[in-house]
């Protein structure tokens, strides 16, 4: 019995020390430094205060970022789940002998970078891009339009393309996880196939919708390289803010206050979804 526990806190003990090291440490570290203050030469000062968070709170370039970066990210996950909902249900019921074929279509952009991924939909959206051309070409714009790029449109369908994965591999496997025979039965018992796919399907599969849709909002609200390199002055996010905050601005003490603001609105979110997902799993 001893050696057994033994074992088991061998085993243990690296992955809990590797997530104290590089996760939780720094958390507490960035906690701390939400505290601290910025002095007039630049130097951080080690003495409490909330200093950081009333101006966070009441500067409203921060609550409109805040509120930007929740519209596009809430936009993203509604899109993904529009675009992948139905490709995942194309995939498990109807996609036959090419149902490998297509599941792999759906993870090789996985491997394909970020950054070229970003680009490529730079080059679409351009003024001598993809897009423009073909509108030019079919007489339907006399000149190049420009609301295409730098824009939160652009942002958010980048993000929607990148992200659309990651929707459509969780309602896949919820998808697969519901019996046949259930289908079946409500079929027997004179079911339409609308009928079957809102009581039955769809309920079924809302675990992996919810999990899809988590994972689609925490990273695309977390994302800065899109408003970057596609967005312009309304497409800020709230992750630009942290980025320049650390970097150019050399203010780590409001930065790490706006992190421990986003650490918090993504916990509030993942455990609201957790229940969701608890309740359904119940149901």
């Amino acid at each position: 019995m001893r050696s057994t526990r033994r074992n088991a806190l061998l085993v243990t003990l690296p992955p809990f020390a590797w997530i104290a090291l590089f996760l939780f440490l720094p958390y507490c570290l960035l906690f701390c430094y939400s505290f601290w203050s910025l002095s007039e030469f630049q130097q951080i000062q080690h003495h409490a205060t909330l200093a950081n968070y009333v101006h966070l709170f009441t500067n409203p370039l921060y609550l409109t970022v805040i509120l930007r970066s929740l519209r596009i990210a809430f936009s993203v996950v509604l899109l993904s789940l529009l675009i992948g909902y139905p490709l995942a249900f194309f995939l498990v019921y109807h996609s036959g002998r090419y149902r490998h074929l297509l599941y792999q279509a759906v993870i090789i952009p996985l491997w394909v970078s970020y950054l070229v991924r970003a680009y490529a939909w730079k080059v679409i959206f351009g003024n001598e891009g993809v897009l423009n051309t073909l509108l030019l070409w079919l007489h339907a714009a006399r000149h190049p339009l420009s609301f295409f790029l730098y824009s939160p449109f652009a942002v958010i369908v980048t993000l929607t393309h990148i992200y659309v994965p990651f929707v459509v591999l969780p309602v896949v496997a919820s998808l697969e996880k519901i019996p046949r025979e259930l289908l079946e039965s409500s079929s027997d018992l004179g079911a339409r196939p609308w009928q079957t796919f809102l009581r039955v399907i769809l309920p079924l599969s809302l675990p992996g919708v919810i999990s899809g849709a988590t994972l689609a909002f925490l990273l695309s609200f977390g994302d800065f390289l899109a408003p970057l390199l596609l967005g312009g002055p309304s497409s800020v996010m709230i992750a630009n803010i942290v980025a320049n905050l650390f970097g150019a601005d050399y203010n780590w003490p409001l930065g790490a206050a706006v992190a421990v603001v986003i650490l918090l609105i993504v916990v509030t979110i993942l455990s609201v979804t957790q229940r969701l997902a608890r309740r359904q799993g119940l149901a």
